[in-house]
Order: structure tokens, then C-alpha cells, then sequence
């Protein structure tokens, strides 16, 4: 990655309830929505995942529209408008064959700060 990664990044992530009222049968293309994304964000030049957080073992349900989130991805990014790329992707990542895209089933916020380091003491 020849670009400096200036910002730190959290993708906060909610499953929303549309994704809980579709028949088990109509799941995977969500998914398979969800996972082009996740690797489209993994190759992206100007982004670097730090780490993911999934609690969806221990939440059941939808997540609303505010914490506490599904999932989490900590990324380090370029810019801003890298940042906004992923937070697009959500918007343009179509669902199957149908005419809905993934922002329909999963809602994205990004908090963009730098990165905390531990003081020498």
C-alpha cells in the first residue's frame, strides 16, 4: 500500500429488522452482498482492516439504529473519501437479482478519529 494511512476508522454496522423478516430461504444473497463487500473493503488501496468485531453470538436480533452495533470493522485509512467508498458500497452492492441493494438489510456509520497511542511514562 504506497498511500499513508492518515485516519483511524470504525465501520459500525446494524443488521436491520428487513433483513430478520425475509423467509430463511432469501438469506443467502444478503450474505453474498455482505461478503462481496467485506472483500471489495479487504482490497481496497486506501484502507487497511485493523480488525473485526462480530457480536452476533450473544445479540439475537436486530440492532436498531444505534449501539449497540452487529459488527464493527476497525480500519486505518487514507482519507476521507476512502472512507466514504466503503460507506458507498453498502449503497451500490445489489442483493440477489433483485432491485434492492445491501443498504436495505445492514446500515453503516463510520467514526473517523486518529489513532490512540500509550504514552511513554
Amino acid at each position: 500500500m504506497s498511500r499513508e494511512l492518515k485516519h483511524r476508522v470504525m465501520f459500525c454496522l446494524s443488521v436491520q429488522q428487513n433483513f430478520f423478516d425475509l423467509p430463511f430461504s432469501e438469506v443467502g444473497p444478503v450474505w453474498q452482498g455482505f461478503g462481496n463487500v467485506l472483500k471489495s473493503i479487504h482490497e481496497m488501496e486506501g484502507i487497511n482492516i485493523v480488525g473485526m468485531f462480530d457480536d452476533d453470538e450473544t445479540m439475537v436480533g436486530s440492532s436498531g439504529t444505534n449501539f449497540p452495533w452487529t459488527a464493527y470493522i476497525m480500519a486505518d485509512a487514507a482519507d476521507r473519501a476512502d472512507v466514504v467508498e466503503v460507506c458507498n458500497l453498502f449503497r451500490i452492492t445489489p442483493v440477489g437479482e433483485t432491485d434492492y441493494r445491501l443498504w436495505k438489510y445492514i446500515r453503516v456509520e463510520a467514526r473517523i478519529g486518529r489513532a490512540l497511542e500509550v504514552p511513554e511514562l
